[in-house]
């Protein structure tokens, strides 16, 4: 990610400076420096996880950690929305300390603020979770009516994630599962959360506003499949 300086070209990311010609030759290897990484939230998931030498990151752990300890039974789990204002100090705070951020029910005792945060991570992604160069194979899974040829189609859309955006996408299918698994109390089943995460963890590429609005349906047909499949796909 290069910012123009007076010498030339730095990189947000690591730090480093070089003429401007120059940057076209550097490898793309970039290692991300933490104190270069001035944020949480709206940080490309990449770059987050290299900087804090983690498979996934840290927002998405603590926050899934803390609504299964205490959140699987609560009623609309994921549907039901918190104070945004509250959402927007959890954001602040994980921007502020990272991992030392207080999300506890000391702090926030409704879970729908916690939940809130998760998704507005996601939201905030500059590169969705499901990326844009995947999202047309992840799109075409679902139009498919074999569930064999579907899944097997499934499989290959998943292959063209980023290593970190794999992870953190099978973390969280397995998470979505064990919410299902407490349905009969939450009242959020497959079909539920799809509803809820399918434009949070994909954006169309498209700019044509028809065809990002007919993608819809399928964006929640895919979270639908990753959760009931979540075991065979990753």
């Amino acid at each position: 990610m290069w910012g123009l300086i007076a010498q030339g070209v730095k990189c947000a990311d690591c730090g480093l400076n070089v003429h401007k010609q120059c940057s076209k030759m550097v490898p793309n290897d970039c290692k991300p420096d933490l104190k270069h990484v001035k944020k949480v939230y709206s940080c490309d998931l990449t770059t987050l996880v290299k900087a804090h030498i983690t498979k996934r990151p840290m927002v998405v752990d603590m926050c899934i950690r803390e609504i299964e300890s205490r959140g699987l039974n609560s009623e609309g789990l994921y549907r039901v929305s918190g104070f945004s204002d509250l959402i927007e100090d959890v954001k602040m705070a994980f921007d502020r300390d990272g991992e030392k951020a207080d999300i506890s029910v000391n702090m926030y005792e409704d879970i729908n603020i916690i939940t809130g945060a998760l998704k507005l991570y996601f939201r905030d992604l500059p590169i969705p979770l499901i990326t844009y160069d995947a999202y047309p194979k992840f799109i075409e899974s679902a139009k498919i009516m074999d569930p064999d040829e579907q899944l097997e189609t499934l499989h290959e859309a998943l292959k063209l994630l980023p290593p970190a955006h794999c992870e953190t996408l099978r973390y969280l299918m397995a998470h979505l599962k064990r919410v299902t698994l407490h349905e009969k109390e939450n009242l959020m089943n497959a079909e539920n959360l799809g509803i809820v995460f399918g434009p949070t963890l994909m954006r169309s590429p498209e700019l044509d506003a028809m065809a990002a609005l007919n993608d819809i349906r399928y964006q929640r047909l895919v979270v639908e499949l990753l959760i009931k499949n979540e075991d065979i796909l990753f």
